[in-house]
């Protein structure tokens, strides 16, 4: 059986690569020049199995005005003249309360758990190089209020299976002595131990020549424009060179899916969240990051990779282009200096903007369509790295037909 993977990034890989060692002929089509040059190129790096709850839950409501007025807000809407924004936007307001939030968390955590038995053994047995550490996770709080908010995060997903635990100020500093001179500005924190961090675009790298070394084609530069259709039947994916052929095609095209869906009368509910990160190498007498950070005050993480950090943050709804103003530059340079204490950093900054593909509610789509021979597996936000590899096997079970391994109805196309 022939498969056509629509999309090169983390995910659509990483299902290129499972359905090819289930003996599926795979083509992978992609509009860049390379694989992982999309939302996976310079993501926030890190493997948060246990941080999975969905942008939406009931804080953001009365938080609107200062998330979207103030100047340096981490989460900023850019107002557009645009139908398909404001209907996202409503969808996201509506799910935004404390009901829908736990119950996209309940199933992302098992998602979660499903991809961290995959991608771990993925990695090490085929030998990628891609700066993967297991060295946790370290979730640090401004104030008493946002650590009890926590707590009580904690205790619900303890009761879901997650081992977190609740550090004093003190502790945070003893996981992660990279914190000593932040310390006063934490009221505490949540470690994760099992967390982990890679570098996902070096991941895609190399994960595209295994592909291809087992006979699996590649065929970047090539765009997709439309399914060709025969009734409720997807006949051909046209691109810009031609006509593709296959028994059958996954849609995992980031934030390209929605218009490609729309030509097989499938409409997507996905809309791009612009983020951005740098990737810095402090000097070399600078504590070294041993495990992996989010400071929930600013909304930046950061996540070791060799010798170099990757800061990451800011959502922007509505933001077109992969520009980067120097301001959030600026911004993660300012964040790596005051919660890592790094007075000197290397020139090479690498700074990157990315667009993410993310559903109003938090959970992706996976799965089956209404169209005959079509698959998608689309819509992870910011978790895509996350996320990749139990999405990837549920795919190869929908396309074999086998009975999932987890409850597939959260990532159903409805």
């Amino acid at each position: 059986m022939h498969i056509c993977v629509i999309g090169a990034g983390v995910i659509g890989l990483t299902s290129a690569y499972f359905l090819q060692s289930e003996g599926y002929s795979v083509t992978v089509v992609e509009r860049e020049a390379a694989a992982g040059q999309g939302a996976s190129a310079a993501n926030g790096a890190q493997l948060s199995y246990a941080f999975v709850a969905p942008l939406a839950d009931a804080s953001v409501p009365p938080r609107l005005p200062a998330l979207f007025l103030t100047r340096d807000s981490p989460l900023k809407l850019h107002f557009r003249l645009d139908p398909v924004q404001w209907r996202w936007a409503f969808e996201f307001l509506r799910h935004a309360n404390t009901r829908d939030a736990r119950r996209t968390t309940a199933g992302l955590l098992k998602l979660a758990e499903l991809s961290r038995e995959f991608i771990e053994p993925l990695i090490e047995g085929e030998g990628i190089a891609c700066h993967f550490t297991r060295g946790g996770k370290l979730v640090v709080y401004p104030d008493t209020r946002s650590l009890a908010s926590a707590h009580s995060q904690v205790l619900y997903q303890a009761g879901l299976g997650s081992k977190q635990t609740v550090l004093t100020r003190e502790q945070c500093v003893e996981q992660e002595p990279a914190l000593e001179a932040y310390a006063q500005r934490i009221a505490g924190g949540v470690w994760t131990a099992r967390d982990a961090a890679a570098d996902c675009g070096e991941f895609c790298a190399q994960l595209a020549q295994r592909i291809v070394s087992r006979g699996g084609d590649l065929q970047s530069n090539r765009t997709a424009t439309r399914f060709d259709m025969d009734g409720l039947s997807v006949r051909a994916l046209m691109t810009d060179q031609g006509p593709l052929r296959a028994d059958a095609y996954l849609l995992a095209a980031g934030v390209g899916a929605p218009a490609l869906a729309n030509t097989a009368g499938i409409e997507l509910p996905i809309y791009p969240l612009k983020g951005y990160s740098i990737t810095v190498r402090p000097a070399s007498d600078t504590v070294r990051l041993r495990t992996s950070i989010t400071d929930a005050r600013r909304k930046v993480v950061f996540a070791p990779i060799g010798d170099r950090v990757r800061v990451a943050g800011f959502v922007e709804i509505g933001a077109q282009g992969n520009d980067i103003p120097p301001a959030r530059t600026s911004a993660l340079l300012d964040a790596a200096r005051e919660v890592l204490g790094y007075a000197v950093i290397d020139g090479d900054i690498r700074p990157w903007a990315g667009q993410r593909p993310a559903t109003s509610s938090g959970r992706p789509i996976i799965g089956r369509t209404p169209v005959e021979h079509l698959y998608l597996n689309v819509g992870h936000g910011a978790l895509g790295w996350t996320l990749a590899a139990g999405s990837a096997r549920l795919i190869c079970d929908a396309i074999a037909g086998r009975t999932p391994t987890i409850d597939v109805k959260p990532y159903t196309y409805q």
